[in-house]
């Protein structure tokens, strides 16, 4: 770091390239540590990759920013005070919490303990495995925080599973199993989570589920309960683990218009009957080889009805941004003899790779919405990219039910927090293009890159799944 003449200039050289969360904590935790000397404003910050050089930030950080954060930071932890009966244990949290978000490579029990200044790990991992408090409260305290600055009736709710490679087999969960994560069959944990996203492509995660395998885990309930697993816990396939989020949602007033999945989702019958029922809109994938019945009433195969389509049937539109530019593809749209019940397909411009959407639209809205709201699966990705690489979503070092959801919701919280950081930052920022705080994209358009949410689907999962 080196001092300018009108302030300081920041430059983080990165082996890798580095997200702004985690370039700004650890100018957060320079700043605390005392600098710059004597208060100057930081007037850039500089990342250097392996081979140039990209302004993030111009005069965008000074230490009232560091303060306003600190300031949020210290909100969030007094929300969690009525969790802990114990002033330890409430100390304990708010030092897992801040070392979640701390600049460390890898968060877990040791790393966090020796980052905070505690002389050993037994404390923190005593919060984690065997201190009396629920885990379900603190999802819920991730909610309500993330409601109170990001709700939006237009939110959309998004559901996808991550894996979690793991050795041995004492992990609750773990099982030789499929992970789309991984991209192939390995030893693994599977959580699946439920994401909020608004127009303005803010997201959060707020709700997930631990998977257990039927054969492997329930079917053996002293293998559970050494893994610490509640006697009432019964087997749930992901699609009904998602319709229990979802339930949940509603429950306590989250707002939102749409519910979107991938394939997965998207051919269970059983979570489409529910939402259909409920009146829930959604736009899910589906696989090539989906019957369904046209305006004649006829039996059709989704992907035999995009071979007969004439060119002009065919409407190119962005559905998000990725990392290298807008993400275009070519849409076209196919009724059903259902009204509300309609068929998304998705032309990739570089190969004509397609994917295909089963749309729930009972409101009868736009063909743009509706591609909207397919895009906004993605974020659900950079959700799990962010948790992992900033908030040690993946980091943790325990096997038992409890400390896993203990440790997912502080990590939980934690991205929650970098995101309200980031929206504040952005509606304050008079540089922020006008599309980027709306969410839409602008005039100009980039060639996307392949969209890894279809190239990372199981391909042995073509048939139905169980409802």
């Amino acid at each position: 770091m080196s001092a300018a003449a009108a302030g300081i200039w920041i430059r983080v050289r990165c082996a890798a390239p580095m997200s702004v969360g985690r370039i700004l904590a650890g100018i957060a935790s320079a700043c605390r540590r005392g600098y710059p000397p004597g208060g100057e404003t930081i007037t850039h910050v500089d990342t250097i990759p392996a081979s140039s050089s990209t302004i993030v930030y111009d005069g965008a950080v000074e230490p009232s920013d560091l303060d306003g954060w600190e300031r949020e930071l210290s909100g969030v932890v007094a929300r969690l005070d009525p969790l802990f009966y114990r002033r330890e244990s409430k100390r304990h949290a708010e030092q897992y919490l801040r070392g979640l978000l701390s600049p460390l490579a890898r968060k877990n029990g040791w790393t966090i303990t020796e980052y905070v200044g505690e002389p050993e790990p037994k404390r923190l991992q005593r919060l984690l495995n065997l201190s009396p408090w629920e885990a379900d409260a603190l999802l819920e305290v991730n909610r309500k925080y993330a409601m109170d600055h990001l709700a939006d009736p237009a939110g959309i709710l998004v559901a996808d599973p991550t894996g979690f490679a793991k050795k041995g087999t004492k992990s609750v969960g773990v099982q030789r199993q499929y992970s789309g994560t991984l991209g192939r069959t390995d030893n693994c944990q599977i959580a699946t989570f439920l994401a909020y996203v608004t127009p303005r492509r803010d997201r959060v995660l707020i709700d997930c589920r631990l998977y257990l395998p039927e054969k492997s885990w329930i079917d053996h309930p002293e293998r559970c309960a050494e893994a610490g697993v509640p006697s009432e816990v019964t087997f749930k396939t992901r699609p009904q683990q998602v319709r229990d989020m979802i339930e949940n949602a509603r429950a306590v007033g989250v707002p939102f218009a749409w519910f979107t999945a991938d394939e997965e989702f998207g051919q269970n019958p059983g979570l489409c009957t529910y939402l259909e029922d409920e009146r829930l809109p959604y736009v899910m994938g589906i696989p090539k080889n989906t019957r369904f019945h046209d305006i004649t009433g006829a039996t059709q195969v989704i992907e035999n009805q995009a071979e007969r389509l004439p060119p002009n049937a065919w409407q190119r539109r962005a559905c998000g941004i990725g990392s290298k530019g807008h993400r275009i593809y070519d849409w076209t749209l196919i009724a059903s003899a259902e009204p509300d019940l309609q068929f998304l397909i998705r032309r990739r411009l570089t190969d004509g790779e397609l994917a295909f959407y089963r749309c729930y639209n009972p409101r009868h809205v736009g063909f743009g919405e509706l591609v909207q709201v397919a895009g906004a699966r993605w974020p659900i990705e950079e959700c799990f990219g962010a948790s992992k690489n900033e908030t040690g979503l993946d980091n943790y070092q325990v096997r038992t039910w409890n400390a896993w959801h203990r440790h997912t919701a502080f990590s939980m919280l934690a991205h929650t927090f970098l995101a309200v950081i980031a929206q504040g930052a952005r509606k304050s920022d008079p540089t922020t293009p006008e599309a980027d705080r709306a969410g839409q994209p602008e005039s100009h358009t980039e060639t996307p890159s392949p969209d890894p949410a279809h190239d990372r689907r199981n391909p042995q999962a073509a048939a139905p799944g169980p409802t």
